[in-house]
């Protein structure tokens, strides 16, 4: 996980309609970046629905949420379409940029050991710094978390 008070990789990635977005793009706005590991699973589906839930609110406050996991577009854009997400679902098949957040790592699941996306949450202000970082990130609950840190 990256540290706090550093600066944001910047990037560019394509969304869920292919539309190229770059880190950049997003100065002079807070950015909540967040990392899932896949599309229409039980977890990433409640933190992509409380993100969109909230997301009037988000940008009442000037921030952005943008989520990136390693699914394609057209997968995002089924994930977009079954919950009516209303916020911006990055597309990084490389892992660029999931390896330059630090957030490819080995997990364990039922006692097997595999590489994957670890749940991450990243608050970057204005200026490109990170300001928040949470690698503890309760799905169902970072949404409402992260909407308070903007206070």
């Amino acid at each position: 996980m990256l540290e706090v008070g550093t600066k944001a990789p910047d990037f560019e990635l394509p969304d869920q309609n292919g539309d190229m977005h770059k880190l950049s793009d997003y100065a002079g706005k807070k950015v909540i970046l967040y990392f899932y590991p896949k599309d229409n699973t039980p977890g990433c589906s409640k933190q992509a629905c409380g993100f969109s839930e909230l997301y009037p609110q988000f940008t009442e406050k000037g921030a952005v949420v943008l989520g990136v996991s390693k699914d394609s577009v057209a997968s995002h854009k089924k994930f977009e379409e079954k919950f009516g997400l209303k916020f911006t679902i990055l597309s990084d098949i490389e892992k660029s940029v999931i390896e330059a957040y630090d957030v490819w790592k080995e997990k364990k699941n039922y006692g097997k050991v595999t590489m994957g996306v670890v749940r991450t949450t990243y608050l970057i202000d204005e200026n490109g710094i990170i300001v928040k970082s949470n690698d503890k990130v309760k799905a169902a609950e970072d949404p409402e978390k992260m909407l308070k840190e903007l206070d």
